[in-house]
């Protein structure tokens, strides 16, 4: 909200009000709430499994197999100590030899997606070129066929 709507807001009655400068984008890629018409329809944020297997860079490739495995995964995300994703395990990095460090054969740099970003998203190539449209009914079907 600009400066000025801020102040009205104030010489209405409103007692916390704040001028958010970062913008409503900065807003919704930190996975808060929206309203309006396109507050009803699903984003990746909302349908993010919150149980994914996290995993830190000095932890051995064994510790984490097992753990992972244990909870029916084939992949894990490494994060550090706040949580900030530095890279990415998948089935062939776990298949490697278990005294490993993690920060040694993990795929580093993983894409990610901000929560705000729709279900239904455009892929492009590096340079831009259209390769098709991800549909939320079509990574809901592939999901099925996974397991």
């Amino acid at each position: 909200m600009s400066p000025r709507a801020a102040w009205r807001l104030e010489t209405l009655g409103f007692k916390e009000v704040f001028d958010y400068v970062d913008g409503k984008v900065d807003w919704m890629a930190a996975g808060l709430p929206t309203e309006g018409t396109n507050a009803q329809h699903s984003r990746a944020g909302d349908m993010a499994r919150k149980d994914v297997p996290t995993c830190g860079l000095t932890e051995t490739l064994g510790d984490v197999k097992a753990r992972v495995e244990a909870k029916g995964w084939n992949a894990v995300v490494v994060v550090s100590d706040e949580r900030v994703v530095l890279g990415l395990l998948r089935a062939r990095e776990l298949a490697m030899d278990a005294a490993q460090r993690i920060e040694k054969v993990m795929r580093p740099g993983a894409s990610t997606f901000r929560p705000y970003v729709s279900l239904h998203v455009p892929v492009t190539t590096s340079d831009g070129r259209l390769v098709g449209l991800l549909l939320q009914k079509d990574v809901a079907a592939e999901m099925e066929k996974e397991k």
